[in-house]
């Protein structure tokens, strides 16, 4: 049994990811930032920590590291707030790496989106720059770490069924959509796929079983 720690444990596709990781067997301890949102948390299975990571050191996130095999950062500010997204998607989200180390965690899985990177190509004057700046700069972070890392990629998310198929490379759907309950199953996945480690996936729904998807660069 291992122990794995999600950032942003409320989110969509963090709730779905502890639902099937614990009923693999593995331990799952969820950050969240609301304590309203424990017993969410507590039905899929997942131990609930009330921690706000916009605001948390390094020394806070290297305790509530302590013990697990891979942290999983899924949170994010969800848009609409500039400062706020560079205080959780970049800031927090470097902080949560830095801490992984100094807390002897070897892996380190982050949910970015499909096209992040210095060459993004988005507009500053475009409401999404924030994200996509904030995004590079974390991703980026995260290579030059010494974690076992794995940058995934989703398209536009949705709330589609999953269907445990995804789309790499050629295969990726023309409009991206990317259910979330795929994304956490290819979470699920990466965790226990040492081929995965030191990748960048970006997929979509697609064709392809996720296992032998991954197997594709």
């Amino acid at each position: 049994m291992s122990h794995y720690t999600i950032i942003g444990g409320h989110g969509k596709i963090a709730l779905r990811a502890a639902r099937l990781l614990t009923d693999h067997g593995d331990s799952v301890t969820s950050i969240i930032r609301n304590p309203d949102h424990a017993d969410d948390v507590k039905e899929v299975g997942a131990d609930p920590t009330v921690l706000d990571i916009e605001s948390a050191g390094v020394d806070a996130l290297t305790e509530a590291f302590n013990g697990t095999d891979a942290v999983i950062f899924s949170a994010g500010a969800g848009g609409g707030n500039p400062d706020r997204t560079y205080a959780v998607d970049r800031d927090a989200a470097i902080r949560s790496m830095d801490a992984a180390q100094a807390a002897g965690v070897e892996r380190f899985i982050i949910v970015s989106y499909d096209g992040a990177g210095p060459n993004h190509g988005v507009d500053p004057e475009d409401s999404f720059y924030p994200y996509a700046e904030a995004k590079a700069a974390a991703d980026e972070h995260l290579r030059g770490t010494k974690l076992k890392w794995t940058i995934l990629g989703p398209g536009m998310l949705t709330l589609d069924e999953p269907t445990d198929s995804i789309g790499v490379g050629e295969d990726k759907r023309e409009d991206r959509k990317t259910s979330r309950g795929n994304v956490a199953a290819v979470i699920a996945a990466c965790l226990h796929r040492p081929d995965t480690e030191n990748r960048t996936i970006e997929f979509s729904d697609g064709p392809t079983p996720i296992g032998e998807a991954l197997t594709r660069e």
